[in-house]
C-alpha cells in the first residue's frame, strides 16, 4: 500500500468532493421530478405508447448530438463550469417539458434537456476522477450513488407533489431553481487549476494505485499497452467496446425504470398515480445502496464477479416480476434491477478512461456517448413491443441487458492480488 493512499485528503479535495457530490446530486434529481408526470404528460397530449416511446427518445437523442461535443466544451470552459452550465440548461429543458401543451413542443424540450445532460455527465465525471486521482483511492462509486441519492429524492418530490395535487409548472420551477442555486454554490470549491496537464490525466496527477493498462477481453487480466496519446491497437478497441455494451446494459434497465415503471405500475397493474412513482424509487434507491457499497465489493471480489453477480440478481429479480406480475412484485423487480447493474455505468466509466492508446478523456468520452443509444433506442422499441403485444412483454428488455453483462463483463478486472 502506497502512502498517497494511507495519507488524509487535504481540506481542498474534501471540499472539491462534496462539490462533485452536489453536481451529482442535482444531475439525479432534475430528470427524476419530471419522470412520475410523464402518465400525467402522455394522457393530457393524447399519444399512445409508440407516440411516447418516439417522443421521450428525444432526451437520449438530444444527449447522442450533444455527446461528442462535451469534451470540447469541457476542454474550452473546465469540468467544473461545464457541469454547472449544463446542469441551469437542463433544468430549463425539464421545466419546459412539463409545460408543453403538444408533442412536438415536448420532443423539443428534453431534446434541449437531453443535449444539456450529456455535457453534465461528461463534465462531472471528469472532475469526479481528477478528484479521485488525488485522493488516490477509488471514490468514483460513491459519487454515482449521490446520483441515486438525488433520484430518489427528485422522484420523492415529484410523489409528493402529485399526491398534494401541485401543478406540474410550479412543482418543475420550484425544481428548477433550488437545484441551480446548489449547483452554483458547488462550483466555489472546484479543484482548482486546469483540467488537463502533461500527463494526460486530468490536472497531471497520476493515480496512485492504478497503472495505465488495458482489460483483456475475455480473461480481464490488466496487460501493457501504447503509451497514451498514440493510435488505438486493436486489443484496446475491442476492450471499448465491450466497456461500451456494459454501459449500454446499465442505461437499458435505467431507462426500463424511468420511462416505463411508473407507466407500466399505474396502467397495467392498475396502481395509483403515487403508488406508481414508487418503481422508479425503488429502482433508484436499490441502485443507490449498490453504488454505496460498490468500491468495496469490487475491491474484494474485483470487478468482473460484481457485474456478472450483479447481472444475475437483475435478470432473475426482474424476470421473475415479469413472470407473475404483482404491484408489490414488480416494485421488487424493478429494485432488484437497480442494485443489479448499480456499478456497471461507473465501472465501464473508469476503465474506459484508462484505457491506453487514446487521447486524455477520449475513452470516457465514447463510453458516455454510446450508452446514450441504450436511451435512445430503448424507449420507441418498447413502446413498438407495448403497441403490439404489451408493456409486460415490452419490460423484457431487462433481464436481456443482464444477459448481455454475462456476456460481456469478462473485459472488467477481476479481483486483485
Amino acid at each position: 500500500m502506497t502512502v498517497d493512499v494511507l495519507r488524509r485528503p487535504a481540506l481542498a479535495e474534501r471540499r472539491a468532493r462534496t462539490a462533485v457530490a452536489v453536481l451529482f446530486f442535482t444531475n439525479g434529481a432534475l430528470f427524476a421530478n419530471l419522470l412520475p408526470r410523464y402518465p400525467q404528460i402522455k394522457a393530457d397530449l393524447g399519444i399512445g405508447n409508440t407516440a411516447y416511446g418516439l417522443a421521450v427518445a428525444a432526451f437520449p437523442a438530444g444527449a447522442i448530438t450533444a455527446g461528442l461535443a462535451a469534451g470540447v466544451v469541457v476542454r474550452r470552459f473546465g469540468s467544473a463550469h461545464a457541469a454547472v452550465g449544463g446542469t441551469l440548461l437542463t433544468g430549463v429543458g425539464i421545466l419546459a417539458a412539463g409545460l408543453a401543451d403538444s408533442v412536438v413542443l415536448f420532443a423539443g424540450a428534453l431534446l434541449l434537456a437531453g443535449a444539456a445532460d450529456a455535457v453534465t455527465d461528461v463534465a462531472q465525471n471528469a472532475h469526479g476522477l481528477r478528484v479521485q486521482r488525488r485522493y488516490g483511492r477509488s471514490i468514483i462509486n460513491s459519487f454515482h450513488a449521490i446520483w441515486s441519492v438525488g433520484a430518489v429524492t427528485g422522484g420523492s418530490m415529484a410523489a409528493a407533489a402529485i399526491a398534494l395535487g401541485v401543478s406540474r409548472g410550479q412543482h418543475l420551477l420550484f425544481s428548477a431553481v433550488v437545484f441551480a442555486a446548489a449547483a452554483c454554490v458547488a462550483l466555489r470549491f472546484r479543484l482548482p487549476g486546469p483540467d488537463t496537464g502533461p500527463t494526460g490525466r486530468a490536472g497531471g496527477e497520476a493515480p496512485a494505485t492504478e497503472t495505465a493498462a488495458v482489460a483483456e477481453a475475455g480473461a480481464g487480466s490488466r496487460a501493457s499497452g501504447p503509451a497514451r496519446g498514440t493510435a488505438p491497437g486493436a486489443r484496446t478497441g475491442r476492450a471499448l467496446a465491450a466497456l461500451v455494451l456494459i454501459a449500454t446494459a446499465g442505461t437499458l434497465v435505467e431507462d426500463a425504470g424511468s420511462t416505463w415503471a411508473t407507466l407500466y405500475l399505474s396502467g397495467s397493474l392498475h396502481a395509483s398515480a403515487a403508488l406508481a412513482a414508487s418503481g422508479y424509487v425503488a429502482l433508484v434507491g436499490a441502485q443507490f445502496v449498490g453504488r454505496l457499497i460498490g468500491d468495496r465489493l469490487v475491491d474484494r471480489f474485483g470487478q468482473r464477479t460484481v457485474a456478472r453477480s450483479g447481472a444475475l440478481v437483475a435478470a432473475c429479480g426482474m424476470g421473475l416480476a415479469l413472470a407473475v406480475p404483482t404491484v408489490p412484485g414488480t416494485v421488487l423487480g424493478f429494485a432488484a434491477a437497480g442494485f443489479g447493474v448499480a456499478t456497471l455505468v461507473p465501472a465501464a466509466m473508469h476503465e474506459a478512461d484508462e484505457l491506453p492508446g487514446l487521447k486524455p478523456g477520449s475513452g470516457l468520452t465514447v463510453v458516455s456517448w454510446l450508452m446514450r443509444l441504450g436511451f435512445l433506442l430503448s424507449p420507441p422499441v418498447v413502446g413498438l413491443v407495448a403497441d403490439a403485444t404489451s408493456l409486460r412483454a415490452g419490460l423484457l428488455v431487462v433481464p436481456l441487458a443482464g444477459l448481455l453483462v454475462l456476456l460481456s463483463a469478462g473485459v472488467l478486472r477481476s479481483r486483485r492480488r
